[in-house]
């Protein structure tokens, strides 16, 4: 999981559990721990990318009123 960066120092505090948990990972699949810290910050932020992407495409549509929303639901007896 090498990265073309010049890699940066970066204290952070896990909670003990965690950490535990995440040195048997490490150790088990021959990573280190800021490999596995690495690839699950990449992992979210790509998520919270690709929401915001859809957030945006959808940006332009209709918006519902949740009230209206319910109104509906029950007289059509889906509720």
């Amino acid at each position: 999981m090498a990265s073309m960066s010049t890699p940066r120092r970066a204290t952070i505090y896990l909670d003990a559990e965690l950490h535990r948990a995440l040195r048997v990972k490490a150790a088990e699949t021959d990573q280190s721990i800021s490999d596995l810290v690495n690839f699950a910050v990449r992992q979210t932020l790509a998520e919270d990318a690709e929401d915001l992407a859809t957030y945006r495409a959808r940006a332009k549509e209709p918006r519902l009123d949740f009230e209206s929303v319910l109104k509906d639901l029950r007289r059509r007896g889906k509720l």
